[in-house]
């Protein structure tokens, strides 16, 4: 696999060809490949506090994995981590761990005194609970897809 680095964001500071990368690859794979049509664009992604974790390819042309970690009160009571997704081309070699590794370090860092919270798809909830999340909601339907609130306790 050819080099690649985590890089975190505010979305001011996000270039355009990073900004179109990352939100084709939500697309890409929250609405086409899982078949869910869903508003992706919530407002979110610019609001002052919100990361954008990036993980490019050695050419920094390609997002291939992201996530978004969101202050408290944004989307939970805890800070969040949300919209997580790995490129089909990139999954199985341990990437996803190792951006929710690092997107866990960045809530630790700048909200120290609070949960992590994340709104989970169900078939997911083991590689969550491996990292240490707990569930503490039931499973409930969001846009046709079942999901499960659970929080990490720092």
């Amino acid at each position: 696999m050819s080099a690649i680095s985590f890089k975190t964001f505010r979305f001011d500071d996000l270039n355009v060809a990073a900004l179109y990368s990352l939100l084709k690859l939500r697309s890409d794979v929250f609405v086409v490949e899982q078949e869910c049509v869903y508003p992706d664009l919530d407002d979110k992604d610019t609001d002052q506090h919100a990361a954008h974790i990036c993980l490019f390819d050695d050419e920094q042309e390609r997002v291939l994995a992201y996530s978004r970690c969101l202050a408290p009160g944004v989307s939970f009571v805890g800070s969040s981590i949300g919209r997580v997704v790995v490129a089909p081309s990139h999954r199985g070699k341990g990437i996803a761990e190792a951006l929710m590794n690092e997107s866990i370090a960045y809530c630790r860092r700048n909200w120290p005194q609070h949960s992590i919270q994340i709104g989970a798809q169900c078939y997911l909830q083991t590689f969550y609970e491996g990292l240490g999340f707990v569930a503490f909601s039931e499973p409930y339907d969001e846009d046709g897809i079942m999901h499960i609130d659970m929080e990490l306790i720092s």
